[in-house]
């Protein structure tokens, strides 16, 4: 089993560079599924959740090259030899579904199992099915013994217009895909409007799709007959550049988290200079500069993007553990992303829940002690508020850390944190 082990931390202080987006690459690496040439993908995480990704792949029968140290992925999908995708694969991560729009639009079939990943909450695909059955396909839930698969099924998929009750940003990957090679228009509304979602955008227009109103609560798209080739980099990760700005903050740092787009993260630093952090734009990133003084409590309330990100939520709560004063917290994205509470009480935070609001006194003193990451930004937020309690924190089910984050322990060890990653038999 590995853990983390951590020491309460003198102030950060350095640069450290944010490596690219774990939510981008994921849909990017299924869209290469979508044609028969080379994709090339730079600046691509080493992630547990990438090589998942990569094997779901394989099983359809893409060659795949991976170049951990350049960051780098190639994929060539010549055929396809299978729609189906194993169940293993698909259960150890959600985001596997998305795998299910290309292979629809390039095979006119497709089966997933169920999906997994962290349990924060439910997280039905029914969007992702109206939204393939919007476009003509036909859809059927089959119940096995081992389980629950989706199938959908289309001789050509057909534009049409469709309205998300939930801007779901899988569904909104998802049909997107599947759209670009339909035949005729597909307009969306209300989709998910994430950096995410324009980053797989640009990529699907550098292969030859036509598509219009990313990042926008209207996307259209011309459908084509086919796509091509295409070269990409993946857009920096917000969810860890905002960890980092936390790890400089909560340790009284002054750190400058290099190498990311500070508008993908206005949210968490206009709560940041409400708790009293100095916050600084430069070149190539965010100077966060956590200062003497104590920060002050303020409340949060997540919400889809533009609004504070749900991925932030339990590394923020970790800060403000620490702050003068009560904060509240309220979750309208998932409703069990409190599982944190629990392991941030034994580290003596103090904090109370009622449904989807938590209570947090402010004013803590934390303590080390022994917790476990029940998902992946749980483990982020433990290792933050490790970072500022008295003693050792041990943190166990690291696996759910490194689905997310590329060597955090390395990184924060580089900003002077007293932190190590051990394996143990």
């Amino acid at each position: 089993m590995t853990k983390i082990f951590i020491q309460k931390s003198e102030p950060l202080r350095g640069v450290v560079a944010i490596g690219g987006s774990k939510n981008a690459v994921l849909p990017l690496l299924a869209a290469t599924l979508l044609t028969e040439e080379p994709c090339v993908l730079d600046g691509v995480p080493a992630l547990k959740d990438v090589e998942v990704m990569c094997r779901l792949l394989r099983s359809f029968g893409a060659e795949v090259t991976e170049e951990p140290e350049a960051h780098r992925i190639t994929v060539r999908t010549a055929v396809i030899r299978t729609s189906e995708a194993p169940q293993d694969l698909v259960r150890a991560m959600r985001a596997s579904v998305v795998a299910m729009g290309p292979l629809l639009a390039r095979t006119g079939f497709a089966r997933v199992p169920l999906p997994g990943g962290c349990a924060i909450g439910d997280r039905p695909i029914n969007l992702h099915e109206k939204g393939f059955a919007a476009l003509g396909a036909e859809v059927r839930t089959v119940r096995e013994e081992d389980g629950v698969c989706v199938e959908a099924s289309a001789d050509r998929l057909a534009g049409a217009e469709m309205y998300l009750d939930f801007a779901s940003v899988g569904a909104t990957e998802n049909i997107m895909m599947a759209a670009a090679l339909a035949q005729g228009t597909t307009i969306i509304e209300n989709p998910a409007q994430e950096p995410e979602i324009v980053d797989l955008a640009n990529f699907l227009n550098k292969m030859g799709a036509r598509i219009k109103g990313a990042g926008t609560d209207v996307i259209k798209i011309e459908g084509v007959d086919c796509l091509r080739g295409a070269e990409h980099c993946v857009i920096p990760d917000r969810i860890e550049a905002a960890t980092y700005m936390l790890a400089a903050a909560i340790t009284h740092g002054n750190v400058l988290v290099d190498n990311m787009l500070p508008n993908h993260v206005t949210p968490v630093i206009a709560k940041l200079r409400e708790s009293g952090v100095r916050i600084r734009e430069e070149e190539s990133g965010l100077r966060v500069d956590g200062g003497a003084k104590n920060f002050l409590a303020t409340d949060i309330k997540t919400l889809p993007y533009p609004g504070f990100p749900t991925d932030v939520q339990p590394q923020f709560m970790a800060f403000l553990t620490i702050a003068d004063g009560a904060s509240t917290i309220m979750e309208t994205v998932f409703e069990n992303r409190f599982m944190h509470i629990e392991q941030l009480n034994l580290m003596g935070a103090g904090i109370t829940e009622e449904g989807r609001r938590a209570f947090l006194p402010g004013g803590a003193r934390l303590h080390g002690a022994c917790v476990r990451a029940t998902d992946l930004r749980c483990g982020a937020a433990l290792v933050l508020a490790g970072l500022a309690a008295k003693g050792e924190t041990v943190v166990s089910d690291v696996y759910h850390i490194e689905r997310g984050y590329e060597d955090l322990a390395g990184k924060l060890s580089g900003l002077g944190a007293q932190i190590r990653r051990e394996e143990e038999l």
